[in-house]
């Protein structure tokens, strides 16, 4: 059974975090009249009580305490900001490292709650059945998940190799729902892929931004480079972000000495500034693809490439997250993931529910909003991109 305790804890507890270099009290919430504290403590324990007496089946104290910490951050009304059990943080530390286990799909939600695959990852159990760009999640194991949280459908999803799971998706092209069932397996997260066009122009595709992007995008760029390569094309569509840090570094490689973002939080303060050095910066035509699923971490990088005029945008206007979430562990191995800021472009432009718009506009063939199935002869976007290269030569 859930104990008034806990509940106490978590309204009252107060702690001092460091958060990107700046100090933030955390308290408890709590108006003059202390009506937080005391009503909602007081109606938990009624509830208990009448669970107590007339509930049916077994509870699970467990259960009932996460439920809480899930209630607490559901209460914000922000699907970016989400409470972590500690197999859930686990998973996450894994996610942005080097391998996971699960199906192998890179997926991202709205607003309305619907969850999409934003592109199957290259041969894992999701390209093999045959799951694809613009898929709608309705359906993990016996759970409908149009109402769930992001990261407790990737949940659902995950888990030990070699064992099945059932998904059903809605596919909108088709107009039809589908059924599968997947076997998990390790999937490796490989993000830049690379490679030279016709003509020494050099494509670099950045499918997600984790600890070793930066690494892999500045070494293919190092390697075109000793190609003599006239330009280089930087594919972020579909692109649904990742570390900050990641950004960063492939930003600093690229630009000369400036800003990249700056973050601020509520109050319009800054938190951070976040400038590219004078150790590297590159002098090579480029142009950056981007789309309406390119969010967040992309359009950190779409939108400091052109503030600086460092590249020049193709495509369709950016999904529009300009807002930062930190995950801050918690004192029992648990964790949150919090929005505490907005981040603006090296020219001052807040870029959350905007986006990032191109300097050319092209759509794709047929309306599509992906380019992850689109076939290369057919990629009027990347057409685009190869003829402004050549004009800047």
């Amino acid at each position: 059974m859930f104990k008034k305790k806990s509940l106490a804890l978590v309204l009252m507890i107060a702690l001092v975090l460091s958060l990107t270099g700046c100090d933030y009290e955390i308290r408890k919430k709590t108006d003059s009249s202390g009506m937080y504290d005391k009503e909602v403590e007081d109606k938990v324990e009624e509830i208990n009580a009448y669970i107590d007496i007339y509930y049916y089946f077994e509870t699970d104290e467990e259960t009932q305490e996460e439920a809480v910490y899930d209630g607490i951050m559901a209460g914000l009304d922000d699907p970016y900001s989400v409470y972590y059990t500690a197999e859930e943080y686990a998973d996450l530390m894994e996610e942005s490292s080097g391998e996971y286990v699960g199906i192998g799909a890179v997926v991202t939600q709205g607003e309305n709650k619907a969850v999409t695959i934003v592109r199957p990852v290259p041969g894992s159990p999701a390209e093999e059945i045959g799951l694809m760009a613009e898929d709608i999640v309705v359906q993990v194991g016996d759970v409908e998940v149009t109402d769930q949280d992001l990261q407790s459908i990737v949940d659902m999803i995950r888990g030990d190799e070699g064992t099945k799971i059932y998904i059903k998706i809605y596919r909108p092209s088709a107009n039809e729902y589908m059924e599968f069932d997947v076997t998990r397996r390790k999937v490796e997260n490989v993000t830049v892929y690379s490679e030279m066009l016709e003509d020494n122009i050099g494509y670099i595709q950045v499918q997600q931004f984790y600890d070793n992007t930066d690494e892999e995008f500045i070494t293919a760029v190092k390697d075109m480079q000793s190609k003599n390569v006239k330009g280089i094309i930087v594919d972020v569509r579909d692109n649904p972000g990742g570390l900050l840090t990641s950004v960063v570094n492939m930003c600093d490689f690229i630009m000369d000495e400036g800003p990249i973002l700056t973050t601020k939080d509520k109050n319009g303060k800054i938190i951070q500034k976040y400038d590219s050095t004078d150790k590297e910066s590159l002098d090579i035509p480029m142009v950056v693809l981007v789309n309406g699923n390119s969010a967040s971490a992309s359009e950190i990088f779409a939108g400091a490439l052109k503030d600086t005029g460092k590249a020049e945008l193709v495509g369709t206007t950016t999904f529009g997250k300009g807002i930062v979430q930190s995950v801050l562990p918690l004192s029992d191995g648990t964790a949150i993931k919090l929005t505490v800021a907005k981040y603006f472009t090296p020219a001052g432009h807040d870029i959350h529910e905007v986006g990032v718009e191109p300097d050319y506009i092209v759509e794709l063939p047929d309306g599509k909003g992906s380019a992850v199935n689109i076939e290369r002869e057919n990629d009027t976007q990347l057409d685009k991109a190869i003829d402004i290269i050549y004009q800047m030569n």
